[in-house]
């Protein structure tokens, strides 16, 4: 039995909207803020990426853990409200000065907050999400899609003062960050975590449960997807804007345009994700993932290819229909296939960690790629590793299985309240 309340849906859209807004202010051009800001080539602002992808790759199974063992409690988006209300600050009157005078240093600085704030919160706010959603009775991609349309507002805005003035856009971060502390203030999960009581998926998550994950061929299956493709789609978006950006007269006009076609392909992306359910109710969980990966490949292949600003922004678009899939595909198999106490868990390990992983391990590399060989030919490698990868997700992923108390062939316990949750996926 759900508890479909109307106000907690509006609110934990609220959450997702304004921390996206947040983290897009500040991230959306960051890799532009970072070679025309602060002046550092193709190669640092790889080191960088990896340095943050480091400090992600640490604090992900961190905050997995924890949110596992503070179930629905707002403990933990609190204390990422108020790193993102302090995301102006830092950026403006510690980041740039250190990285400007030390690259090393200030990476090492920035990439502790920014992993804090955004790039290992955003796994903790969308796997609460997903936990809200399946005792509150709503879809998780109708409440998601309110996290792109936070995204595209912010970018498009930012697009345009970021050539006015590149602090604007922190300041934006800050104030969205506020906003996300007042929205969380007037959240009461009780009736939420009473009812996760009775669901059965309130008991303790222990350490034991966690490195059980371990020893499952599926868990391993299933990182190494996520490592392959969406870890590499994470590498092929870190500077894409200032790739984009070279096709255009000067970096200003690449810059606004960039912003007004990055707004306008997560505001499709939104509208997708109405559909997405629909989609992956119908191809089940593995041939989601599979749909997602084949686009990404496509897209990253047809951004190395292009040779004019249309055929790339046409890529880029192609993000647009890749994400809700593999978002909504990504929850349900981890519904479908482990314990749903540890969503958050294997959401921040599986896929934020398994992102940040390879982030960490290529990203030097291919800024160094970038420099040396251009983005068209790096690209075409990146689309050859994803590729790949998909054909062995094929044989190694799990297909949905058929009945609600399939007991897994790795020995894994019946699991009836993980095919339930499955079931919420259904449009």
């Amino acid at each position: 039995m759900h508890l479909p309340l109307k106000r907690e849906y509006w609110l934990i859209s609220g959450l997702l909207f304004f921390f996206f807004f947040a983290w897009s202010s500040s991230y959306s051009l960051f890799s532009i803020w970072l070679h025309r800001v602060i002046g550092l080539s193709g190669t640092e602002t790889g080191f960088i990426f990896a340095a943050n992808a480091i400090a992600a790759l640490f604090i992900q199974p961190f905050y997995g853990a924890l949110q596992d063992r503070l179930g629905l409690s707002r403990r933990l988006l609190v204390w990422i409200g108020v790193l993102l209300a302090c995301a102006a600050p830092f950026a403006i009157h510690v980041y740039a000065g250190l990285l400007a005078h030390d690259v090393v240093l200030g990476a090492l600085v920035g990439a502790a907050f920014l992993a804090f704030a955004m790039l290992a919160g955003v796994g903790v706010i969308e796997s609460y999400t997903e936990r809200l959603s399946r005792h509150a009775g709503f879809e998780f991609g109708t409440t998601r899609m309110w996290g792109s349309l936070g995204w595209a507002a912010a970018t498009g805005v930012a697009g345009v003062v970021f050539d006015i003035d590149p602090d604007i856009a922190f300041y934006m971060s800050s104030a969205a960050g506020l906003a996300f502390l007042l929205i969380l203030s007037r959240l009461d999960m009780d009736a939420f975590r009473n009812h996760e009581t009775r669901a059965g998926e309130s008991a303790p998550v222990r350490t034991a449960d966690i490195l059980q994950l371990l020893r499952l061929p599926r868990f391993w299956a299933f990182s190494l997807f996520l490592t392959g493709v969406a870890g590499v789609y994470m590498i092929y978006e870190q500077q894409f804007p200032v790739y984009f950006a070279s096709f255009f007269p000067t970096p200003e006009e690449g810059t606004r345009a960039y912003g007004y076609l990055n707004s306008s392909q997560v505001l499709v992306e939104a509208l997708l994700m109405l559909v997405a359910p629909w989609v992956v109710a119908r191809t089940g969980a593995k041939y989601g993932l599979l749909l997602a990966g084949t686009i990404m490949f496509v897209r990253i292949l047809g951004s190395g290819l292009a040779s004019d600003a249309w055929t790339i922004a046409a890529c880029k678009m192609l993000h647009a229909i890749e994400v809700p899939i593999l978002l909504v595909a990504v929850f349900k198999y981890i519904c479908v296939n482990f314990d749903a106490r540890l969503s958050a868990t294997l959401y921040l390990v599986s896929f934020q960690f398994a992102q940040q992983l390879t982030a960490m391990l290529l990203s030097p590399a291919v800024g160094y790629g970038y420099d040396r060989l251009g983005f068209a030919s790096v690209y075409l490698l990146l689309a050859s590793l994803v590729g790949a990868c998909l054909l062995l997700s094929w044989s190694l992923l799990r297909a949905d299985p058929s009945s609600k108390t399939t007991r897994a062939a790795d020995g894994a316990p019946e699991l009836p309240a993980i095919a339930q949750a499955a079931n919420h996926y259904e449009p």
